[in-house]
């Protein structure tokens, strides 16, 4: 009974000690965060290598459903709607699952996450979003499985797909128009200069209005006129404007300040914004 014992005790002792070895993961995971506009994108999955393997076509068959990526199925997230294709997809986390071919892939966005690898059983009901993406061939291989954000606007940004010598992205946009123009409505009954220079800088990027980006820049301007970087976005809007005499003075007013505040960036931009515009 007491060698059973021991030789009990020992087995257990041996299974504490290997659960206490570490080894590297065949597959590690990644986790990525990108803010797109103002929406924060996260991207969680695990990245085999090629380690000499055939792999679309081979390790990844065509036109069979792949978890894209190893182990547990990949997942992305967003902090608010976006739009994927023609489909709005609600704020949440989604696994992505792909179908890859010669030619193109299809990709999918489905909202059942809790999946080791892809579903036992496939419901098209819980497909947010589908996309038929065209694949790419690169002159070179790429080892290991990524996954990244890339592409990056204010309204959007793609989802890009590397293995090997394949490259595979779909885009989507997020709604940053809208949820900037809601900040805008509700701070501008008392606005301060950063305000007024935050809205006139997003018309100015967003190709909105650039008539209502003069007045809230010029405003801003008013409020806090040793702010050469206000001074230097004036000039951009003032251009755009079609007004290159405002254009210029801005810029000159920019350019002197920075070079009293020792900032040479803003004083090589302001040069250049000048040569271009002819300025004398």
């Amino acid at each position: 009974m007491k060698k059973i014992i021991l030789y009990t005790a020992m087995f257990l002792l041996t299974l504490v000690t290997q659960a206490q070895i570490k080894t590297p993961a065949p597959s590690p995971m990644q986790t990525l965060e990108q803010t797109v506009g103002l929406t924060d994108v996260t991207l969680k999955y695990s990245r085999p290598s090629v380690k000499g393997r055939t792999i679309f076509g081979g390790l990844v068959p065509f036109d069979a459903m792949w978890r894209t990526g190893a182990n547990q199925n990949s997942m992305i997230t967003f902090s608010d709607d976006v739009l994927i294709g023609e489909a709005t997809v609600k704020a949440g986390t989604y696994a992505i699952f792909t179908k890859p071919g010669a030619v193109n892939w299809e990709v999918y966005f489905y909202n059942d996450t809790q999946n080791w690898g892809t579903p036992k059983q496939w419901d098209d009901s819980k497909v947010v979003a589908k996309v038929v993406a065209k694949t790419y061939q690169m002159p070179t291989s790429v080892e290991t499985f990524t996954m990244s954000i890339n592409d990056i606007k204010i309204d959007g940004a793609t989802l890009a797909i590397i293995w090997d010598k394949t490259y595979v992205s779909v885009g989507f946009n997020v709604m940053t128009d809208k949820m900037v123009s809601a900040s805008i409505d509700k701070v501008m009954g008392t606005p301060s200069a950063a305000d007024y220079y935050s809205a006139a800088v997003y018309y100015l990027e967003a190709d909105k209005d650039i008539n209502q980006a003069k007045t809230w820049i010029d405003a801003a301007v008013a409020l806090n006129a040793t702010a050469f970087w206000y001074k230097r976005q004036q000039s951009l809007i003032y251009a755009k404007s079609g007004d290159v005499k405002g254009a210029i003075k801005a810029a000159k007013a920019s350019m002197a300040q920075a070079q009293e505040a020792g900032n040479m960036d803003y004083v090589a931009l302001n040069k250049k914004s000048l040569k271009q515009w002819g300025a004398k």
